[in-house]
């Protein structure tokens, strides 16, 4: 007698498909229209709405605010920090600082491959003719590397930080592969003001550069002072074509960095 068709084993497939897609960050955009950064954060964390999650930090100038309502809810959510070689001393001090205070327990320092770092930046001056090309070896390859087992990622971009972050929405498609992982800025709608306030509210450490007048932190080569009344990212890259590391910047069609975002070799 012939196997009925609705005993036949299933044929094994492997989902290779996108997590998420544009579709999803509408829809998430929609649902916390009006939630308070608290109440979105909770949601997020806690219901498990956008699958494994991880949080980006600099451990830059006010990268503390972020830490603080994310370590509130969960102290356990990984937290990279991209480990370039290049930083200020006092930023890896600042990092510890933050750890322990803030009492998170997953942090992840993300390193550059060492035969790569070997075989393109063997003088450690590749930031001096090729920023670009520093930045994809010592940011870029080590994050979408730490990245691929996380299905999210919070970022601490705010939209009052330069004019290319004034549109962002709070949930986005990271755009830089073909993963499909939601990119989330939850204070992307955060004023100067709404920062500094939670600084003072809940006795957060600074950053010891800021007083030294470094609104935002990054490589040591690459970052330099801002005057008063100047956009808080203009110290980064002075003197270059050049606003961003690359690890927001979306990729082409064809899977290649976009034109103004060129390493050298």
């Amino acid at each position: 007698m012939d196997r009925p068709a609705t005993s036949m084993r299933a044929v094994d497939r492997i989902d290779t498909g996108p997590r998420f897609c544009d579709h999803d960050a509408v829809r998430l955009n929609r649902m916390f229209r009006g939630s308070s950064t608290e109440e979105m954060l909770e949601a997020v964390i806690r219901d498990g709405l956008a699958g494994d999650l991880a949080v980006v930090s600099s451990f830059g100038a006010e990268s503390a605010v972020l830490l603080h309502l994310i370590a509130s809810i969960d102290p356990g959510v990984p937290v990279l920090f991209l480990e370039t070689g290049k930083h200020f001393p006092e930023t890896p001090e600042y990092r510890d600082t933050l750890i322990e205070r803030l009492g998170l327990t997953n942090l992840v320092n993300v390193t550059p491959d060492a035969a790569e770092l070997a075989a393109r930046d063997e003088t450690g001056l590749r930031w001096s003719y090729d920023p670009d090309g520093c930045c994809e070896i010592r940011k870029v390859k080590p994050l979408a590397k730490a990245l691929a087992q996380f299905d999210a990622s919070f970022t601490g971009r705010k939209s009052f930080q330069s004019s290319t972050r004034a549109n962002l929405p709070r949930f986005e498609i990271d755009k830089s592969d073909a993963q499909g992982r939601l990119k989330i800025n939850p204070l992307i709608d955060w004023d100067a003001s709404q920062i500094e306030g939670h600084f003072i509210a809940h006795d957060l450490p600074r950053h010891p550069l800021v007083a030294r007048g470094f609104p935002s932190i990054g490589c040591s080569p690459c970052t330099h002072k801002v005057e008063p009344g100047e956009d808080p990212r203009s110290g980064r890259w002075k003197g270059w074509d050049k606003t961003e590391c690359g690890i927001h910047t979306t990729l082409t069609d064809d899977g290649e960095l976009p034109p103004g975002y060129e390493p050298f070799l």
